[in-house]
């Protein structure tokens, strides 16, 4: 990894009762990363819980990323089956 990547960590939330629906949802914003210099690396899973080490080339294409028009409809047509998340931006040791 270079200094001007960017190494994220999601920790990645699915709904209570909706965990097929929640990875799929995940397969289908994952699927976006390449359009803006991102790398899914790893996806784990613990049933309820999706651990996802994700890089991108630059800042700005995490930034593209979020507020990408295809990522929020997804959003938006999942409702209340969309996965909540917290991004950790770490570096290697």
């Amino acid at each position: 990894m270079t200094s001007a990547e960017l190494l994220l960590v999601a920790l990645v939330d699915l709904v209570p009762g909706e965990a097929e629906a929640g990875a799929r949802y995940e397969d289908e914003v994952l699927a976006l990363l390449p359009r803006h210099g991102g790398t899914l690396d790893r996806r784990l899973t613990t049933g309820d819980t999706e651990v996802q080490l994700i890089s991108f080339k630059t800042r700005a294409g995490y930034e593209s990323f979020m507020s990408d028009p295809d990522r929020l409809a997804i959003r938006a047509r999942y409702g209340a089956a969309a996965p909540t998340a917290r991004v950790l931006e770490v570096t290697e040791r």
